[in-house]
C-alpha cells in the first residue's frame, strides 16, 4: 500500500460549507428571488475557467463583470408565465435575480476574459499571467 499525503485546503473546506449553507437556506425559501449558480472552476492550459450551471437562462441575460480582481456574474431569469390553473406537486425550478463573485489572481487582464454559453452552463475564461521565475536568493548575515 503506497503513503500518500494529501494536501489540506482550509479555504477550500470553508467554500464547500458555504455552498452547503446556501444550499439550505435556499431550499427554505421560495424558488423565486435571489440566489447564486453553482460554479466549478479549474486551471487549464494557462487559463482558469470558470463554469457556472445555468439552464433555460439566455446568454443576453446574464452580465459579466470583472471590478478590483473580483469576477461577478449575475442576472435575472423571470418565470415565462405564471401557470394559475397547475397544482405542482413539487417545484424546484428557480428564477428571480442571481449572482456569484469570486476573485482573480492579480495581473489578470480583464479585456482577454472571454465567455460562452453551451447547453445551460455558462463558461468563462480567464488568462492566467504568467508566473514569475523563481530565482534563488543567498543572503548573509553580518554580525553587528
Amino acid at each position: 500500500m503506497a503513503n500518500t499525503l494529501t494536501r489540506w485546503e482550509p479555504f477550500s473546506d470553508l467554500a464547500e460549507i458555504r455552498g452547503r449553507l446556501d444550499q439550505m437556506f435556499a431550499d427554505l425559501g421560495p424558488r423565486g428571488g435571489h440566489h447564486a449558480p453553482a460554479i466549478d472552476v479549474m486551471r487549464s492550459n494557462g487559463d482558469l475557467v470558470v463554469r457556472a450551471d445555468m439552464p433555460g437562462i439566455k446568454a443576453d441575460e446574464v452580465e459579466i463583470k470583472v471590478e478590483n480582481d473580483m469576477l461577478t456574474i449575475k442576472g435575472e431569469h423571470e418565470e415565462e408565465k405564471e401557470e394559475k390553473d397547475s397544482h405542482f406537486v413539487r417545484r424546484e425550478r428557480r428564477w428571480g435575480s442571481f449572482e456569484r463573485s469570486m476573485s482573480l489572481p492579480a495581473g489578470v487582464d480583464p479585456k482577454k476574459i472571454t465567455a460562452k454559453s453551451h447547453d445551460g452552463v455558462l463558461e468563462v475564461k480567464v488568462p492566467l499571467p504568467k508566473e514569475a521565475a523563481g530565482e534563488a536568493v543567498t543572503i548573509k548575515a553580518t554580525e553587528d
